[in-house]
């Protein structure tokens, strides 16, 4: 088993008041049994391509291209908004971080914002020479990529690049879209993305693999991990026997019954951090519809025990709890506390810095626990590859079965059309700005 949930405390019968009752939890179990059904038509008939993206065979062509870019380039910018680089940035989270990169890997720099400050910056930083570019956008006409990739010609033009077909590349789905037709124009080679995936739900397919892979990672690991969370479904399993079913109804039966309306997730780990901020999205794009939904937190243990913990043991009892636990006991640097000379400090003596870790997720559940808030365990013993594709399908699935407990759409977002159609406006009358 990839992972281990623990969702006892989340009930009435282990916090009191503040749980759900075990038959509302049994209620919605129930009520999900059609969705179980219609998970397996969908997979057989692949209409719900994010359930086959396992079985993909697109790994060959793409290892390709992340072996010459290892060899070729240092740096990688990744061009994409929301989903199209949430996914991507939390799998390369894995082999790289703010103090360096794996063995042999470019350093892969995502860039997500317009924030003109930032983005001339970084450009102004980068050996254009030694610097390659994907661009994803699924729809082709999202607006702050295809300006992030115009402001990139400009400046390898300006640098005295001419042909980009080498160290330019673009994700987009199919149709006359803008980006596509740049691309063309440009001869930038283009790889085709489903259509039937939308951004948030994309990060096992090409839009999240390519830079895994040229990262460094072990892409066919994380898709088995992946597999092995959605193959008790099409083998006929329960809900009730079904880890995203239970967290789906145990985080709907809470809002619904005892006032929960945020939804904390919070991993001891450094490596899962942007994982927390592509489940906000994930889990606020996807559920956040008719007055439904609740609102996703990302928090990091053991930063946020000194900035949000007092909020969230004395403050509004609104939230859930989702801790995500990783064993490091023994690992880390040994503490040697004798240049202190402080007999305060004789308890971490023989102690590493993952003993300090352990401790401490274990103490912030628990005190959550003793304060009666509904507090999910998610625990692994490692994290690899495997860990983190059966975590990213997990919560895929948890949302969409979330979603039809909720009885809505889990893959629109109608709600956001209408800020972009007035940032159009805004820019086309400069008096408005």
């Amino acid at each position: 088993m990839i992972y281990e949930q623990n969702i006892n405390y989340c009930l009435a019968k282990s916090i009191g008041s503040g749980g759900l009752d075990s038959s509302e939890l049994s209620y919605l179990l129930e009520k999900l049994d059609p969705e179980f059904e219609r998970l397996k038509k969908s997979y057989l008939s692949d209409n719900l391509p994010i359930l086959t993206l396992p079985e993909v065979d697109d790994l060959s062509e793409l290892s390709h291209i992340a072996t010459v870019w290892r060899k070729k380039f240092d740096k990688v910018i990744i061009l994409g908004a929301g989903g199209s680089s949430l996914g991507g940035k939390t799998l390369c989270a894995l082999n790289q971080d703010e103090y360096g990169t794996a063995p042999g890997a470019p350093r892969i720099y995502f860039f997500e914002n317009v924030d003109p400050f930032g983005f001339d910056r970084a450009m102004s930083s980068l050996d254009l020479s030694r610097t390659s570019l994907i661009v994803i956008s699924k729809s082709g006409n999202t607006a702050e990529t295809l300006v992030q990739l115009l402001c990139c010609i400009s400046a390898w033009r300006a640098a005295g690049f001419k042909d980009l077909s080498e160290s330019f590349l673009a994700i987009c789905g199919p149709g006359n879209n803008i980006l596509r037709r740049i691309c063309l124009r440009e001869n930038i080679q283009i790889l085709d993305h489903d259509p039937l995936i939308g951004g948030r739900y994309s990060v096992l397919s090409k839009v999240g693999m390519l830079p895994a892979l040229i990262a460094g990672l072990d892409c066919t690991k994380l898709r088995r991990g992946a597999s092995e969370i959605l193959n008790p479904i099409l083998q006929g399993a329960k809900p009730s026997e079904f880890g995203p079913a239970i967290g789906a109804a145990i985080s709907v039966g809470l809002s619904r019954n005892n006032g929960i309306s945020q939804s904390v997730m919070m991993p001891y780990i450094d490596r899962l951090m942007v994982f927390s901020k592509w489940y906000r999205q994930l889990w606020a794009e996807s559920l956040g519809k008719k007055g439904l939904g609740t609102t996703p937190i990302d928090a990091l243990g053991v930063v946020d025990q000194h900035s949000q913990l007092q909020l969230y043991l004395d403050g509004p009892r609104d939230k859930m709890f989702t801790i995500l636990m990783l064993d490091q006991k023994g690992v880390g640097m040994q503490i040697d506390p004798s240049p202190a000379d402080a007999v305060e400090l004789n308890y971490v003596v023989g102690r590493t810095m993952g003993d300090l870790i352990n401790a401490e997720q274990r103490a912030t559940a628990q005190t959550l626990i003793d304060s009666g808030l509904p507090t999910r365990i998610i625990s692994f013993k490692e994290l690899d590859e495997k860990t983190l594709g059966g975590l990213l399908m997990f919560f895929m699935l948890e949302t969409i079965l979330a979603a039809s407990l909720l009885r809505i759409d889990p893959f629109d977002q109608p709600a956001v059309a209408r800020g972009k159609l007035l940032t159009q406006r805004y820019l086309a009358d400069f008096e408005l700005l």
